[in-house]
């Protein structure tokens, strides 16, 4: 590739860039060097991922002619190859789309499904519990039936301008050839080292270097194989032929329920978006089986009541509102959200603002609710911790925002014999049984429980944000349940406090999922702050910052974008030319 990147390994330190907001101590113990130094800026689109050669690839897709959608195509297989630990073909997930062709939103559902062989019981032992929480999250019965390759294809079919077989180059040259493991995929191979290292066919890709690590080169020539046989055949590469062939092969012999038909018959499924108004903007998210749509639309219907720039960003009042709006949502999440195909998900009700405004009765800043004493809502008629997030905007104001996963880091754990592929696992976020948490801490219900062929409910929360008929800004997040928050955070951060990119991604996140009642803060808490919402008896945990934005905003008729440093190789450009 012509770009030369020797500048992303010379920028400078977090202390440069933390400006007048409270660091985060904790966020960067290993001294990694941020890709990102500085906000881009483009005139001609803009480029965000996790990796800086997948946010390259999507520039030179950008460049040599490409829409935003053939970017988003080539970012997408880059990362499976750059980011195993999230990007994938072995997964799943959404994309929300503005065309400005069209002046018309798009949504497409390439979530993972259960396999046909797959019953609601599965993970209970005879009296009806858990046999093996483990069985959910690693090995071959953890898996759903991938779906990245399908809405990929199907995205492109639709909107893409350049040929299929060449947004997939660059992967298959990343995964050939290798590229530098960068010193936090160094450690992230050495922390999940007995994960990667109990399957032989995990173990020969990912645990095979000595203690150099970081200077070597990760190398996937069986991935590579495989992505020139999708580069060839389009979706019949991944879901027909021999690669189909070996992962129904492969779940067979280890206990598995993917099968070459639950491969062929999959399709990815084209959604209304969910669309809402705050203040002057309008959100444009995506709907279920993503409950992350719901209820940040919800959560922004209960906050819209309030001036929030009255309040100190990030004051013990305003985590005291912001927390028990979370609540709330949460708990209507464990009941009502899950696949809209196979359970009617009273949408129309949670969104609604007349609703928002009969729990703002219930709110009431300087006091806490305890969330024992919060249930779902009723209505009068019903209608992995380890993702990664991309956004994409070209110069004809095409805008890409999407989110796709593994579930957790490395999903469960198998590649699958002499394809490369790493699976995911999925199977994790259905209700395995009810009031029984998944590895998120979520709970779930009927709406959610396992059954053939649905989708299990997912927190991934892909947004675009208009604002006076324009694209005013995407974001979206990896980071489990807290992902919803994170991108609540986002969007209140830039319209309510006016914060640019850099800011509004360096503030401290909190976060609460009604269950367990728990106020989660990012990294540290000065004495006062932690002393006052003490007070009001909120139970505090310092989490690890999880979550990692990729926000790009037009203003001014300009583009940026900022990759968030809480991921180190995050990076955003906008090397765009006329």
């Amino acid at each position: 590739m012509r770009y030369s990147l020797y500048f992303i390994f010379c920028l400078c330190s977090l202390n440069v860039l933390a400006q007048s907001y409270e660091p985060i101590g904790t966020v960067n113990p290993n001294n990694y060097v941020p890709a990102q130094k500085n906000i881009a800026t483009s005139k001609n689109g803009m480029v965000t991922t996790q990796h800086f050669l997948a946010t390259a690839v999507g520039e030179k897709i950008l460049n040599n002619g490409g829409n935003a959608y053939d970017a988003a195509i080539a970012i997408g297989f880059t990362l499976a190859v750059v980011l195993p630990r999230a990007g994938n073909i072995g997964g799943g997930g959404f994309m929300v789309m503005h065309d400005a062709s069209l002046d018309a939103e798009f949504s497409i559902d390439y979530r993972e499904k259960a396999p046909a062989k797959a019953f609601k019981s599965m993970y209970l032992n005879s009296q009806g519990k858990l046999n093996n929480k483990k069985l959910s999250t690693f090995g071959y019965l953890a898996s759903g039936v991938p779906g990245t390759v399908a809405g990929l294809w199907e995205v492109h079919s639709r909107f893409g301008s350049l040929e299929w077989s060449s947004l997939l180059e660059d992967a298959i040259f990343y995964a050939e050839n290798g590229f530098k493991i960068t010193p936090y995929l160094s450690d992230m191979l050495i922390k999940y080292e007995s994960k990667l290292s109990f399957y032989p066919d995990t173990k020969k890709i990912f645990q095979k270097y000595n203690s150099n690590i970081k200077n070597q080169k990760l190398i996937q020539k069986d991935l590579a194989r495989t992505l020139r046989l999708i580069a060839k055949h389009g979706r019949d590469g991944f879901y027909k032929g021999s690669v189909a062939q070996n992962i129904s092969t492969q779940m067979e012999l280890n206990g598995g329920l993917i099968s070459k038909e639950d491969l062929s018959n999959y399709q990815p499924i084209w959604r209304d978006p969910l669309k809402s108004s705050y203040r002057d903007t309008e959100i444009i998210t995506m709907g279920p089986p993503s409950s992350g749509g719901v209820h940040i639309i919800q959560m922004l219907n209960i906050l819209e009541d309030y001036d929030l720039s009255q309040y100190k960003h990030n004051s013990s009042e305003y985590i005291n509102l912001l927390t028990e709006t979370m609540k709330y949502a949460y708990a209507d999440r464990s009941k009502y959200l899950g696949d809209p195909d196979y359970y009617e998900v009273p949408v129309s009700n949670i969104i609604s603002k007349d609703y928002a405004k009969k729990i703002n009765k219930n709110i009431n800043i300087g006091t806490v609710t305890p969330s024992s004493e919060i249930y779902p809502g009723t209505f009068i008629d019903n209608e992995g911790d380890e993702t990664t997030h991309f956004s994409v905007v070209d110069k004809h104001g095409n805008a890409i925002s999407s989110t796709y996963t593994l579930n957790s880091t490395f999903g469960s754990g198998v590649v699958i014999k002499d394809t490369g592929i790493l699976m995911n696992n999925e199977m994790d976020d259905f209700a395995a049984a009810p009031g029984v948490a998944n590895q998120f801490g979520l709970l779930g219900a009927k709406a959610n429980e396992i059954a053939p062929g649905k989708r299990p409910l997912s927190s991934m929360t892909p947004t675009i944000v208009m604002k006076n008929g324009k694209l005013f800004f995407t974001t979206g997040s990896p980071g489990g349940s807290r992902i919803i928050t994170a991108v609540l955070q986002s969007i209140i951060n830039i319209i309510d406090f006016d914060m640019n990119l850099e800011k509004a991604n360096r503030a401290k996140r909190i976060h609460h999922q009604w269950q367990p009642d728990l106020l989660q803060i990012e990294s540290s808490i000065n004495p006062e702050l932690k002393s006052q919402l003490l007070k009001l008896k909120y139970n505090i945990k310092i989490i690890n910052p999880a979550t990692c934005l990729q926000t790009i905003m037009y203003k001014d008729n300009m583009y940026y974008g900022y990759g968030d440093f809480r991921r180190p190789d995050a990076f955003a450009s906008g090397e765009i030319y006329d």
